[in-house]
C-alpha cells in the first residue's frame, strides 16, 4: 500500500479566465474525515462545470478545495471515521465536490461506486458525473419509461453518449443530435434510433416525422436559447423538458399557451448544489439500476483521449473545441 506524502501538485485556476489559467500548484494531501477515504487517483474526468469554475461563473461549494475535478477514480488508501478499514485497496469511482485533478483526493463512501473489474481507470473515471447527472435529469426529473421516445442534444458529449446508452438500455426510443455528420453512425451504434446533423437538418421535422406527428415524451437539452422555444414544439402532449445547461444562453422565451395546451413540464438541476443525502441516496439507485449494466458491458463510456495531469490547459482547450466524442480524462 502506498503512503501518500505531505504535499502534493494539483490544478487549480489562479484567476478567472480562459484555459490558461490552469496552473499546477502546491496543496496539502487532504486527511479524510468521517464518511470518507483518501484516494490515489488513478484517473480524474473533465466535465464543463469545471469550465465554467476556472471561468469564475461556478463556486466550489463552501469549504471544498479550489483543486478542481468532480469525479475520479482511485483506490483507497486511508478511511476516515466510521468507514470499514476493509475499503483499503479497492478501486472507487466517485462523484466529487472537488479535488479530482490531482494525484490525491478525498471521496466520501456514499458518493462512490465500486469499479466493475471490466473498466480500466480511466473509464471508471469518465462515469460518475455522467451517471449521477443522467440519472437524476432524465429518470428521475424527466420520469422517461420504457417505449417512451427521448430527444437527446448534443448525443456527442460525455452526457450525450452515456445518456443514449442508458435510455436505450431502459427500452426508450432515442432520438439524439449532434454537429458532425460522421458520428452519426456511432452515435447509432451507442443505441440511438434516429441521428439528426442539426447542421443540414431541421431536427423539429425530423422528430414530427419519426413520431408520426405525435411528439416525443422527454427533451434533455443542453443548449438552451432558441432550442427551447423549438424543443416545445417537438414535445407530445405530457412531454417534459429537462435542460443541463445552456451553450447559446441561458435567457429563454417561452409561450405558457403552448405549456398549457399541450400539459408540459419543464425541469432543471445541476449536481454541484444538491445535498450530500440527496447524491447518497441517487448513488444508492445507480448501483441498484445502473451498476449491474455498467457491469455486464450495456453501459460503457465513450472515450475520446487521456492526457497527463500537467497538460490540464490542452484538455480544456479541447474540450471547448467542440471536437471532442465522449471523455476526456487526465492521468497523474
Amino acid at each position: 500500500m502506498t503512503h501518500p506524502p505531505t504535499d502534493m501538485q494539483a490544478i487549480i485556476a489562479r484567476e478567472p479566465g480562459d484555459a490558461t489559467v490552469l496552473t499546477l500548484a502546491t496543496r496539502p494531501v487532504p486527511a479524510p474525515g468521517p464518511g470518507e477515504v483518501l484516494l490515489r487517483v488513478r484517473a480524474g474526468g473533465i466535465n464543463r462545470p469545471d469550465i465554467m469554475q476556472r471561468q469564475g461563473l461556478a463556486k466550489p461549494a463552501p469549504g471544498a478545495t479550489d483543486v478542481l475535478g468532480l469525479e475520479a477514480c482511485g483506490e483507497v488508501v486511508a478511511c476516515g471515521p466510521g468507514v470499514p478499514a476493509s475499503l483499503r485497496g479497492q478501486r472507487l469511482m466517485s462523484l466529487l465536490a472537488g479535488g479530482g485533478y490531482a494525484p490525491w483526493c478525498l471521496a466520501r463512501v456514499d458518493h462512490s461506486l465500486p469499479v466493475p473489474e471490466n473498466l480500466d481507470d480511466t473509464e471508471a473515471a469518465a462515469l460518475p458525473e455522467g451517471l449521477f447527472t443522467v440519472w437524476h435529469n432524465l429518470f428521475e426529473l424527466g420520469r422517461l419509461r420504457m417505449g417512451e421516445t427521448v430527444l437527446i442534444h448534443g448525443g456527442g458529449g460525455g452526457i450525450g453518449t452515456l445518456a443514449i446508452q442508458m435510455a436505450h438500455a431502459a427500452g426508450a426510443r432515442v432520438i439524439v443530435t449532434d454537429g458532425e455528420r460522421d458520428r452519426l453512425p456511432a452515435l447509432r451504434a451507442l443505441g440511438a434510433s434516429e441521428a439528426i446533423c442539426f447542421h443540414d437538418t431541421d431536427f423539429v421535422e425530423a422528430c414530427a416525422a419519426y413520431t408520426r406527428g405525435k411528439g416525443v415524451n422527454v427533451v434533455l437539452d443542453i443548449v438552451g436559447g432558441d432550442y427551447v422555444r423549438r424543443n416545445l414544439q417537438v414535445l407530445g402532449f405530457g412531454g417534459r423538458h429537462v435542460s443541463l445547461s445552456f451553450l447559446q444562453g441561458s435567457a429563454v422565451n417561452v409561450e405558457l399557451l403552448t405549456l398549457m395546451q399541450k400539459q408540459l413540464s419543464l425541469h432543471s438541476s445541476t449536481m454541484r448544489p444538491q445535498t450530500d443525502a440527496e447524491k447518497a441516496r441517487m448513488a444508492a439507485a445507480l448501483s441498484r439500476h445502473v451498476l449491474p449494466l455498467v457491469t455486464d458491458g450495456r453501459i460503457r463510456p465513450k472515450m475520446h483521449r487521456s492526457l497527463p495531469l500537467a497538460q490540464a490547459v490542452q484538455a480544456h482547450q479541447l474540450l471547448e473545441s467542440g471536437k471532442v466524442f465522449g471523455k476526456l480524462v487526465l492521468v497523474p
